[in-house]
């Protein structure tokens, strides 16, 4: 339980840098068409959305598309960057907030550090490709 507490506070401690590195990638012309990346990184920005309005009384709107969901995100967080930064440590801190899903009810703080991790995760994969990139590899393709 700790060590799950530390982890997701690292995870929080890094998101902003996490995600100015999948866009500084996507700036440098990173294509991700190739990747699972492309479908996912969208979704878990409309997820993370979904938790920050749901479970913290944000009011993040998305009208982008695709990858351009990212940017669109980083420019209203970084708007109210306080606010929804205190918002993050609520939701981390209240062990018993759920929300509504297709799913079902789940715990709002679960789901946010699950959205923590995947861009932990998202950006160490745009770190490897770039550097994969950078050193001549041909492009990775995934079936």
């Amino acid at each position: 339980m700790v060590n799950e507490l530390m982890e997701a506070q690292a995870y929080y401690q890094q998101f902003e840098r996490n995600v100015r590195i999948i866009l500084d990638a996507l700036a440098a012309g990173l294509d991700l068409r190739t990747t699972a990346l492309e479908t996912s990184l969208p979704l878990e920005v409309y997820v993370l959305c979904e938790v920050l309005n749901q479970g913290a009384g944000e009011h993040f709107t998305l009208t982008a598309t695709g990858v351009a969901r990212l940017a669109e995100f980083q420019q209203q967080f970084m708007r109210h960057e306080d606010q929804t930064l205190a918002a993050m440590q609520r939701v981390l801190a209240d062990k018993q907030s759920v929300m509504r899903t297709p799913e079902g009810r789940v715990f709002t703080k679960e789901m946010l550090i699950r959205r923590l991790e995947f861009f932990n995760e998202a950006a160490r994969q745009v770190n490897v490709m770039r550097t994969q990139q950078a050193l001549g590899s041909p492009r990775q393709y995934t079936v």
